[in-house]
């Protein structure tokens, strides 16, 4: 009367998502707090003693986004399976994020055109 089909993996195509394992868990866990820890250390030891010179708000600054980039990768990558999708979506997801970012940028650098350029009324 009715039709039972038993789906295996193959069937949907779900192999390319059974590489998330506890233990790759983990591993991205401690990842990401080796870095965690860095920031840390960067921010409560060698920042405040001035390890960094003249520059230290500019390497500082420089390497929390460096640092809080690769934790945004792993976090994507990973626990939200973008690593496991198609090249096609891992594409248009990564230059739709790298125009969102041109176009922040832009206007933060264009924001200040009016205030600057303006005659000021008395």
């Amino acid at each position: 009367m009715s039709e039972h089909n038993v789906h295996t993996t193959e069937d949907h195509g779900h192999g390319d998502h059974e590489g998330m394992t506890k233990g790759r868990i983990w591993k991205v866990f401690f990842i990401l707090l080796f870095i965690t820890v860095i920031e840390f250390i960067i921010a409560l030891w060698i920042k405040p003693a001035g390890y960094f010179g003249d520059h230290a708000i500019l390497i500082g600054n420089s390497l929390y986004i460096a640092l809080t980039l690769l934790k945004a990768f792993y976090i994507v990558a990973y626990f939200m399976h973008l690593k496991f999708e198609k090249l096609g979506l891992q594409l248009a997801l990564s230059v739709s994020f790298i125009f969102i970012i041109y176009f922040i940028v832009l206007m933060l650098i264009e924001g200040g055109y009016i205030h600057d350029h303006m005659p000021q009324l008395p």
